[in-house]
């Protein structure tokens, strides 16, 4: 009888349940994540914030001042709002797609010191809802860009889409 309780708390304490996992400890995330303490580190972060739909990544690169601005051509005017609407605009866009791809292309304008950065940058993004709606947006992405001290990352403060979509 001694022999069945040792052989099942052996079994008990050394069971794997492999429907709860243990946590991931590898840190693959920041393998994948570029250093928010750079430009091009934002971008990455910015990229695989939309290709992995992952709105944590993406709050983090926004400042609670965030602005976001895109010209409504119907209306000949600019819409602008802050985080909290570009975050639930955001997690929609996430939640309603099956697939998002950006390329991030050249850096046209690169203005501004260490703690402040006006960048101007073409993209391509493709959004796929379903294989037969699938939309391509080209265009610029204009971004003011701040920190408060070279030690820390940037975030973006203000985004300006300057595409035609």
């Amino acid at each position: 009888m001694r022999f069945f309780y040792f052989t099942l708390s052996v079994l008990t304490l050394s069971c794997v349940n492999p429907f709860a996992p243990g946590l991931d400890t590898s840190g693959e995330e920041s393998v994948l994540l570029g250093d928010q303490r750079t430009i091009e580190g934002v971008f990455q972060n910015f990229k695989y914030a939309y290709v992995l739909k992952d709105t944590s990544v993406y709050s983090k690169l926004l400042d609670e001042n965030f602005v976001f601005v895109y010209r409504d051509y119907d209306k000949g005017q600019d819409i602008s709002w802050g985080k909290v609407d570009e975050m639930r605009a955001t997690y929609g866009l996430f939640r309603n797609t099956q697939n998002l791809d950006l390329i991030w292309n050249n850096i046209i304008v690169d203005s501004g010191d260490s703690l402040y950065r006006n960048v101007v940058r073409s993209f391509n993004l493709t959004v796929t809802f379903n294989p037969g709606d699938i939309v391509k947006v080209d265009g610029k992405a204009n971004f003011i860009l701040q920190r408060s001290s070279p030690s820390e990352p940037w975030l973006i403060v203000f985004w300006r889409d300057e595409s035609n979509y």
